[in-house]
């Protein structure tokens, strides 16, 4: 190693194995040891923990379950379709016909734009190819066939071959990184509470509840929970699920982005209260 230069994360871990760790809880002790010894930061140990514990997963624990898949209907109006999509906003929709088991492919949201740009379109022939795995299929597993196939999105299946959800490759990779901001989420130095053009705001579950009593001009208390996202979970009494709704006094909220660790960003309809100063 060059003189001054700073030894790689592969050097720091190498230094410190002058014994191989016997089993993993061995391993993520002398993990552990390395970060409280500054030789590992806070993120690479995170990652680290997270692609361990992938091993350990199945596509049951982290799937979106059926009934709040979001799909589109392929007997639907372009005109509804394209409605639904952009109230989604998603960039992939299981398409169904009959009902939720009857999943004839993908629809890609960009592959629209064919239509309403006056180009000949058929939904049934834009469709993508839908990839089926069993709820037992192992995260490390479907990580290596997602980078294989570059497929980005498939369907759970149980074992009698009916629907129990969908998983995609970004809900594999957020067990190991955290959660991966795309398109559709805010701009992280955006503000936390923001208009869409249906007259909700979109509200990160890390916005302090001061912050958001001074938006929506409530009066929630800070003493058990700090942030809006705490705010939820303790009135449901567990971790909400993506797609579920509640009712807080005259709000209503829909929780836009969870994964099995945290709840990301909400959709709150302030129906009657009065929302002061926020941002667009």
């Amino acid at each position: 190693m060059e003189p001054g230069s700073r030894p790689t994360l592969l050097e720091r871990l190498s230094a410190l194995l002058t014994r191989a760790p016997e089993d993993r809880e061995q391993l993520l002790d002398l993990l552990h040891t390395s970060f409280e010894r500054n030789l590992l930061d806070a993120d690479a140990l995170s990652i680290i923990e997270g692609a361990l514990g992938v091993s350990d997963m199945q596509v049951r624990d982290i799937m979106v379950p059926r009934a709040q898949m979001d799909v589109v209907t392929i007997d639907d109006s372009m005109e509804k379709i394209a409605e639904f999509v952009i109230e989604a906003t998603h960039s992939r929709f299981p398409a169904v016909g009959e009902n939720r088991d009857d999943v004839l492919g993908i629809l890609l949201a960009k592959d629209l734009l064919r239509y309403f740009s006056g180009m000949e379109f058929d939904l049934r022939d834009a469709l993508r190819p839908a990839v089926f795995i069993p709820e037992s299929k192992r995260l490390n597993v479907l990580l290596r066939e997602f980078r294989a196939s570059r497929n980005h999105m498939a369907i759970v299946v149980d074992e009698y071959g009916g629907v129990s959800g969908l998983v995609t490759i970004e809900d594999v990779l957020e067990q190991i990184v955290g959660d991966i901001e795309d398109e559709y989420d805010f701009d992280e130095a955006a503000d936390n509470i923001v208009l869409d053009n249906a007259g909700r705001y979109r509200v990160k579950a890390t916005t302090e509840i001061g912050d958001f009593n001074a938006a929506f001009n409530t009066d929630y208390p800070n003493e058990e929970f700090d942030t809006f996202g705490g705010l939820v979970i303790h009135r449901l009494g567990r971790l909400p699920k993506r797609g579920e709704t509640l009712q807080i006094d005259n709000l209503r909220i829909q929780v836009l982005r969870a994964d099995s660790r945290r709840v990301h960003t909400l959709l709150v309809d302030p129906q009657s209260a009065i929302v002061l100063d926020a941002k667009v």
